[in-house]
């Protein structure tokens, strides 16, 4: 097997096939690589091969790399995309098999696409911003967190015509900040940090209007950052003078508490290899089987020092990114509710558990039936009814946090919060997620403040008088009281219902 000059490989790899084409399409065309360029137009079959030999020129001889584009900007008839293409499934897939050389050759090669707004680019940015792992301080992590604002920063009237890349990039880089401001000692990270601060501030400073649509995540990623002084004037005009944003319809901070974040940013924050472990995981792996599988996990994602901060990025990305299907529901696989505990066992510090707990209940605190979705506050749920049993010390801890954030998250705007709650608990119930909360409040392990403050709670929703259909209770979990609740063995049956 030959040696890649493209991606990192072992003797015991399959040879990868997007290295063979493109490897084989640059040495069948070698000598049409050189100039001077044949000016004959190319059939669509030698255009394609046309393409995959360039990239893997332009990826593997840096010291030909402008005479490669040079070419690639005289042959070009579809805007780039076919070139674009090539590079977005090999960021997707091989990224972090790449080679410095090619790792390096792809974000040089990622700026000039910017520059010529080539088709697809916005697709490859993004791309790229995914392989960012949060928590990890590593040289070549840091590196590309580098290149990427950088690219973003010298390229701002593309970025005004692509406000998805700008919403996208400010989400990224506001939860890497929060990483990287806590990092003392580092002085190479002085710069980054500084590029970083300067190209979020801006973008809220001067595109508020578009930063509104990323929704109620925007004030949790920014509540991590209070500590950093560029970001206090922000929440002091959050809070006190919305008019400094200079956008006339936002004139509140719950505007944004009520604007669920879309989906497709907590994909952002987690790599696409950790994105198709996880799906995997809840997909596919059996109740008793699983151990092994967050074994697996955790050593291939938990093991450096600070890498705990990502359990935060994978627990909004299960509540709120992956939703099974009722089909999944009604399997053997395990539950959303058990992987959940299990991160929550994984973080040793109290900080980071803090934030998990945010993380998992922070939709409960503005929830409105009419545009939330009942899947992103499922988990927490049958975590707490599930864990009764076993794991009581888990129902304690959600529960008294849940309460926390109702009397001290934002105590301008409590009824909001305990509105949200209450609606929380009054959908779950009303929905069949379970079958009533009798089992928190009726059980004597709990605190009895806590006891009565749910049960405040469910009278101001008339939780009491809810009754399900027979419909409904063909949909019901079974109650904790009955169920061996286990967040590493055994199996609990789940409702059987997906919100459209």
């Amino acid at each position: 097997m030959c040696t890649s000059k493209l991606l990192r490989i072992c003797s015991l790899d399959a040879e990868n096939p997007i290295d063979s084409s493109l490897r084989e399409a640059f040495s069948s065309l070698h000598d049409r690589l050189k100039p001077p360029f044949p000016l004959t137009i190319p059939s669509p079959s030698e255009y394609s091969q046309l393409n995959l030999a360039l990239a893997y020129g332009i990826l593997t001889e840096p010291h030909l790399a402008k005479t490669h584009l040079t070419h690639l900007h005289a042959i070009v008839i579809d805007g780039y995309n076919h070139f674009t293409t090539i590079l977005i499934n090999l960021s997707n897939e091989f990224y972090p098999k790449l080679l410095q050389i090619p790792k390096s050759q792809l974000l040089w090669m990622s700026s000039k696409l910017v520059q010529v707004a080539a088709v697809k680019v916005e697709t490859l940015i993004i791309s790229l911003l995914r392989q960012i792992k949060g928590g990890d301080f590593s040289e070549p992590n840091l590196w590309l967190c580098s290149e990427l604002i950088t690219i973003l920063a010298n390229n701002w009237d593309w970025l005004l015509e692509e406000p998805l890349i700008m919403k996208s990039s400010l989400f990224v880089f506001l939860r890497l900040l929060a990483d990287h401001y806590r990092l003392v000692g580092r002085p190479e990270l002085d710069k980054l940090k500084r590029m970083e601060i300067e190209f979020c501030i801006r973008v809220l400073r001067e595109h508020f209007d578009i930063c509104l649509h990323i929704g109620r995540d925007l004030i949790r990623l920014l509540q991590d950052l209070v500590f950093v002084p560029e970001f206090k004037d922000v929440w002091m005009d959050f809070l006190s003078d919305p008019g400094k944003f200079g956008v006339p319809v936002f004139m509140d901070i719950s505007q944004l508490y009520r604007t669920r974040t879309p989906s497709h940013y907590f994909s952002l924050t987690i790599t696409p290899e950790m994105e198709t472990q996880l799906r995997f995981l809840l997909n596919h792996v059996k109740w008793g089987s699983q151990k092994r599988y967050q074994a697996w996990f955790a050593k291939k994602h938990f093991c450096t020092p600070g890498s705990e901060t990502v359990i935060v990025d994978i627990v909004r990305f299960i509540c709120c990114a992956h939703h099974p299907s009722n089909e999944i529901i009604q399997s053997n696989v395990i539950s959303r509710w058990a992987i959940i505990g299990w991160l929550l066992k994984c973080c040793k510090k109290n900080y980071f558990l803090a934030n998990v707990k945010l993380a998992l209940l922070y939709d409960w605190m503005f929830f409105d039936e009419k545009v939330d979705n009942i899947m992103n506050i499922e988990p927490a749920m049958l975590l707490m009814v599930n864990s009764v049993n076993q794991y009581i010390d888990i129902t304690h801890t959600l529960l008294e946090f849940l309460f926390l954030l109702v009397d001290n998250y934002d105590v301008q705007r409590r009824e909001l919060v305990f509105k949200g709650v209450s609606n929380s608990f009054s959908l779950l119930v009303r929905k069949g997620v379970v079958h009533s909360l009798e089992s928190l409040t009726s059980c004597n392990q709990l605190s009895s403040v806590f006891r009565e403050k749910l049960a405040s709670m469910i009278s101001s929703s008339d939780l009491t008088t809810v009754k399900g259909s027979s419909e409904m209770c063909e949909r019901q979990v079974k109650m904790a009281s009955t169920t061996k609740c286990n967040v590493d063995s055994g199996k609990v049956s789940v409702a059987n219902f997906e919100l459209q």
